[in-house]
């Protein structure tokens, strides 16, 4: 670790965050309903879902911006529900950077710190610090119209981390930018955590960010958790249809079906059912599921290991050639189920062309289709 990061690290004071069954309607409208989980002292959580599912009001109500309906908020097991947001000691970062456009990059990181009234020596040295840490040193006398939107973010990153926060909210910060440049300042932010280790909650819909950001991930929907797990867990082990599907590049398949003797039918193919999954969910004859099955778990062609293999036929519709791969996007015959799977580079096959493909059936979710729990694994 490098001496300004040990530096900046020993004077941070960290907390954890709790919040307890909490609620915040607008008039008719309830945004998040009893959300509860703990953020452990200096770790990385990821609030992730579509558009519309609270997250940012979550952030806002930590952050004191919102008041709560109804629940409670702690940090380090204070109750902060009635403290303004200014004496919560927490550091937001929001999508637009709002920096000072008169102020230079050096005047935007001092500017919080001068407000609190620290002295000019500490000031200089916490800038020197969060400047040298960001690589941002040598733009410290340029004003934000003269900076790129990956500058304007690290200038933005920089002021929150110079006022030594307890925690660190980061709501959808690379939102803004260029794909190169939103890979780029991820890994930065990354590293930044690993070295400095503030307590941070960052906000995003891009579950590329959410999987490999965060320690542990919160999983929204319509205002409320549907999934609290470290991120490899919640990709393997969805608690419901919603997680399953949310997560993953390209999404999961979901096969309707419905059980006959010891198979699945799916649009009128028979696929065996695994020895283990039929223990496990013990279908009555005729009761329908929903299977989910990753593009990665699809094959097309034949493979030469594996017992539990299905075969489906599907017409191809579009297919994209991605470098090093090719993902295809077909649906199965005279249905409207569609199926998405990675092919090689040098895969051939046109639109309207019949394939053949093969399903990993240990790979198989299976899902109620009336509340979207997970029935298997």
């Amino acid at each position: 670790m490098s001496l300004s990061y040990r530096v900046l690290r020993q004077k941070l004071l960290m907390a954890k965050v709790r919040l307890e069954a909490v609620t915040r309607r607008f008039e008719n409208v309830t945004a998040i309903e009893d959300i509860t989980f703990e953020v452990p002292d200096g770790e990385f959580w990821v609030l992730v879902g579509p558009s519309g599912c609270g997250k940012s009001t979550i952030m806002r109500t930590i952050a004191g911006l919102e008041s709560v309906s109804s629940g409670k908020i702690y940090l380090d097991d204070i109750l902060v529900n009635e403290i303004p947001a200014r004496q919560r000691d927490v550091a937001m970062v929001f999508q637009n950077y709002a920096l000072y456009p008169h102020m230079t990059v050096a005047e935007n990181l001092a500017f919080g710190l001068q407000m609190r009234k620290i002295d000019k020596e500490t000031i200089a040295k916490r800038i020197e610090i969060v400047a040298r840490s960001l690589d941002i040193a040598h733009l410290l006398n340029r004003k934000p119209k003269q900076l790129s939107g990956g500058q304007q973010q690290r200038v933005a990153l920089g002021r929150a981390i110079a006022r030594q926060p307890k925690v660190f909210l980061l709501d959808e910060p690379l939102s803004n930018l260029d794909a190169q440049l939103r890979d780029d300042t991820r890994a930065e932010l990354k590293r930044l955590h690993a070295q400095v280790g503030i307590t941070t909650i960052y906000v995003t819909h891009d579950q590329v960010e959410a999987m490999t950001l965060g320690d542990r991930l919160v999983v929204l929907e319509r205002g409320r958790i549907q999934q609290v797990g470290r991120p490899q867990d919640v990709y393997a082990y969805p608690a419901n249809l919603m997680v399953a599907t949310f997560l993953g590049s390209p999404p999961m398949n979901i096969l309707p079906a419905s059980c006959i003797n010891d198979k699945f039918m799916v649009c009128d193919n028979l696929l065996p059912i695994p020895e283990e999954m039929y223990k496990k969910i013990q279908p009555s004859a005729g009761e329908g599921f929903n299977l989910g099955i990753r593009p990665e778990n699809i094959w097309a062609r034949s493979s030469e290991s594996g017992e539990n293999l299905g075969k489906l036929s599907i017409e191809v519709e579009l297919v994209e050639p991605l470098g090093r791969e090719t993902l295809v996007r077909g649906k199965l015959p005279n249905s409207e189920v569609r199926v998405n799977f990675i092919a090689p580079a040098s895969w051939q096959e046109s639109p309207g062309s019949h394939v053949a493909i093969q399903l990993d059936l240990d790979k198989l979710f299976v899902f109620d289709p009336s509340s979207g729990k997970t029935v298997y694994p």
